[in-house]
């Protein structure tokens, strides 16, 4: 037997009775991994770590969330309260790391080395060391979900402020009978990057955009407010979406210690003549729907805005005719992938657009989404999904 004089257990006790004691324990060889103990399983020994690393998992559902991990240290023991009282064990034990552990024999353990002077001492120092530690984890863990359950609070409340920002009242613009505009927005976590809006800019002009923030979470949710409150005054500045998009790109760099960016389309409609002038920065390609067939709309060039300053961009122009609808969209839309991995593609959604095409914007949209869950199989979307329609209409009295 090894020199065992350095384990707490044993401080101070006999070393001839003990290494007599010991004689014909056996010395296990566990690698990384390798679990010791199992909760609810019965036990009959008591083990002293020698080498290596443990660790003991406490709660109901060892290796959740909940669960309370201890470490168990070299010269430590594992197992013996389950030794003594003869009930299952109650937590998972294993190795961390590639461990050398001594197991005792409960008849060895009580009826030879508790018998030693000093030992039965040196196992409730023990024990109780180990008892304050599985106290402080549990109070450090009990902080942590009231800290997470406070998180969660102030999330619902930045998902609510986040929503409120944008304009998701279905129609848009009931008070007019010449367009149509409906939007959609269902963020992957609690709050997200992406962002739409639409508003006149006066009685015959509607500014629109859509946006897609790199990454998710509460700084996406931060970016995505600063793009916003800039896009609004932007657009009250000058109808020019290529200037829109360069003063924007600029002001954004500003100050942009998180290199975030934002891939942006925004445009102005006539909707009295249909004339829509557009730019692009980095965005996906909208799509028109005339009857039922649906087409992706040219874009210009443009880079990502907010990534490096002093960028140009440039616009092009179309006419959006009485009954077309014009459909902007994030990438959490055709990247959504299925089961099989294939994402839904722009082709999906083109297939799936000229299906509804010709329903009522919020149906258009609604179904589309209701598309998305059966592709991925899933209610909750892996990627922020974000979607905008706007559709000219015969005004009243023509």
């Amino acid at each position: 037997m090894e020199e065992i004089h350095w384990i707490p257990l044993f401080r101070n006790a006999d070393l001839p009775g003990l290494s007599e004691a010991l004689a014909g324990c056996e010395v296990l060889l566990l690698p990384a991994g390798t679990p010791l103990l199992r909760a609810g399983e019965a036990n009959r020994n008591v083990f002293i770590l020698l080498s290596g690393k443990l660790v003991a998992q406490l709660g109901p559902d060892p290796g959740a969330d909940t669960a309370i991990d201890i470490d168990i240290l070299p010269g430590e023991c594992i197992g013996e309260l389950s030794a003594i009282d003869g009930k299952p064990i109650s937590a998972l034990v294993s190795a961390v790391s590639d461990a050398r552990v001594l197991r005792l024999d409960r008849e060895v353990f009580w009826n030879r080395l508790m018998r030693l002077r000093g030992v039965p001492e040196n196992l409730m120092t023990t024990l109780t060391e180990r008892m304050r530690r599985a106290n402080e984890k549990a109070l450090a863990l009990q902080r942590e979900r009231l800290e997470l359950k406070h998180l969660r609070k102030e999330l619902e409340v930045a998902r609510q402020l986040q929503a409120s920002m944008l304009p998701l009242q279905r129609p848009l613009f009931p008070g007019r009978s010449d367009i149509e505009v409906c939007g959609f927005m269902e963020p992957a976590s609690k709050v997200g990057g992406d962002l739409f809006d639409a508003f006149f800019v006066d009685n015959r002009t509607l500014f629109v955009c859509i946006g897609d923030v790199s990454g998710h979470g509460i700084a996406a949710a931060l970016f995505m407010v600063r793009v916003i409150g800039l896009l609004r005054i932007l657009a009250m500045e000058t109808m020019q979406p290529e200037t829109i998009l360069q003063t924007l790109n600029d002001r954004l760099c500003i100050g942009n210690d998180a290199n975030l960016f934002v891939t942006l389309f925004c445009g102005f409609l006539d909707v009295e003549s249909g004339t829509f002038v557009y730019s692009n920065g980095g965005h996906c390609a909208p799509i028109v729907c005339s009857g039922r067939e649906a087409a992706v709309v040219p874009l210009p060039k443009g880079m990502l805005v907010g990534a490096a300053s002093g960028r140009r961009y440039s616009s092009m122009q179309r006419n959006l005719a009485i009954g077309e609808t014009l459909f902007c969209y994030t990438d959490g839309v055709t990247e959504a992938e299925g089961r099989a991995g294939v994402p839904l593609s722009e082709e999906g959604c083109l297939e799936a657009l000229r299906r509804s095409a010709q329903s009522p914007l919020p149906d258009l949209l609604d179904s589309l989404h209701q598309r998305l869950v059966i592709h991925t199989g899933s209610q909750v979307l892996a990627d922020d999904c974000t979607m905008l329609a706007l559709r000219r209409l015969v005004p009243d009295g023509s």
